[in-house]
């Protein structure tokens, strides 16, 4: 049985997964992966093909039936991540603080990303703990308060580039605790300023400046191809000196207020991959093209072409390590001491001049129907998924109208067949 319209997939209309599938084999033979990264490639050209397995959608207002091919699921993927995004964020809720945010941006030097690019884990580490140990720093020692910070790792540019760098959510101002154990709330002398940039970057810099220095005396980086040089003494320390000669680019983003400001802040960065499929524009047998901001003119949008096989290339650097975890929390944040400091906070907070009011806001519910599906009988969106069938061939039933709807519908389709 052929697939039925309901959510089937577009015939490789310009996509992620349409360009992985047309240059995947090409590209694995030019450039040779990791088994996880193959994993990864192999997951996003898969998605809603038929090939992860189907799920069964019932309409709530004519109750007909129709399959539809399941994503992939996986965290790389444009068009999985909108659903997890909004159930992140409405979890989220429950941490913010009546307060002004910060929006911090930390970018390594570009003369760091071949490194990176070979020691990823344990580099992408190191910029999460510079910037976070820099705030929380700034936090005790001009303010005398424990900060929340929420950091997110990107690792792109607009063209598709490696370009490592974390966003940064910072509560304006943090808790005191005094020598009696009681508690208050200090925060920045006035709203649009919390931290000095500069100074800011400079201990950025040092930092993971003497993060690096500690990786490389135990041993643990790998310094590959071009950068074997790097393994002796004195090309070491030129790369080093010209580290601390130059300028690190750090930003400080001014602030925003409100539960919702915030998670729409936050919305724009958590979740994020490489690059959308919004922004594909057009592929041929050789080649793709798609939009970019160029931010050395003046943000302009733009359009790039590259070869099939060199824009897999820059998307694969963008593959995370397997388990790498790409949002952390800090300080009054941090996942072990959440649930005992925001109680305090948000007491020191009520009597407060750092308190900001807010009204109520009623939580958004969670979307568990993406937004494109619509019954292709009546063209209702209140469709709700009752059944799953899975890559080996297994159903599960979801819903009690699974089992009528099967036989009204008769087999379901075949793995891989999205005809």
């Amino acid at each position: 049985m052929g697939a039925p319209r309901c959510g089937a997939p577009v015939a490789d209309r310009p996509s992620v997964g349409a360009v992985l599938r047309r240059f995947l084999p090409e590209f694995t033979g030019l450039y040779p992966q990791s088994p996880h990264t193959l994993h990864v490639l192999d997951q996003l050209s898969h998605c809603h093909t038929g090939r992860v397995g189907w799920s069964l959608w019932q309409c709530a207002l004519c109750r007909s039936s129709h399959w539809r091919p399941l994503g992939c699921g996986d965290r790389h993927c444009p068009d999985c991540q909108g659903q997890r995004r909004e159930q992140w964020l409405e979890a989220q809720r429950e941490s913010l603080l009546p307060v002004r945010y910060y929006h911090w941006v930390f970018t390594l030097p570009s003369i760091l990303r071949p490194l990176v690019l070979q020691n990823q884990a344990l580099l992408y580490r190191l910029l999460f703990d510079a910037a976070s140990a820099t705030l929380l720093q700034f936090g005790r020692e001009r303010l005398g308060v424990e900060l929340g910070v929420t950091a997110l790792l990107h690792t792109w540019g607009q063209n598709l580039m490696d370009h490592p760098h974390v966003h940064c959510l910072v509560t304006g101002g943090g808790l005191q605790t005094a020598p009696d154990g009681s508690h208050r709330w200090v925060g920045p002398a006035q709203s649009r300023y919390l931290f000095p940039v500069k100074a800011v970057a400079a201990m950025f810099a040092g930092k993971f400046i003497d993060g690096l220095q500690q990786l490389r005396h135990h041993g643990k980086l790998t310094f590959e191809g071009t950068l074997a040089g790097w393994k002796g003494d004195p090309a070491w320390r030129a790369m080093i000196a010209t580290l601390r000669s130059r300028n690190w680019i750090v930003f400080g983003k001014g602030s925003v207020t409100g539960p919702e400001s915030v998670l729409e802040y936050l919305g724009r960065y958590t979740h994020r991959v490489a690059i959308a499929n919004s922004r594909i524009t057009s592929m041929t047998d050789r080649t793709v093209s798609f939009r970019y901001k160029d931010y050395r003119d003046g943000s302009t949008l733009k359009t790039m072409t590259l070869s099939g096989v060199e824009f897999l290339h820059r998307l694969s650097l963008h593959v995370l390590p397997e388990g790498f975890t790409k949002i952390r929390h800090y300080g009054l944040l941090g996942n072990n001491r959440r649930k005992r400091m925001l109680p305090l906070a948000r007491e020191a907070l009520k009597d407060s001049r750092w308190h900001v009011a807010i009204a109520p806001v009623e939580p958004h519910p969670v979307r568990h129907v993406e937004e494109d599906i619509a019954c292709p009988r009546c063209g209702a969106a209140e469709l709700q998924c009752i059944g799953r069938l899975d890559a080996q061939g297994r159903f599960t039933p979801l819903a009690e109208g699974a089992r009528r709807a099967r036989i009204q519908l008769g087999e379901p389709p075949a793995i891989g067949d999205t005809s």
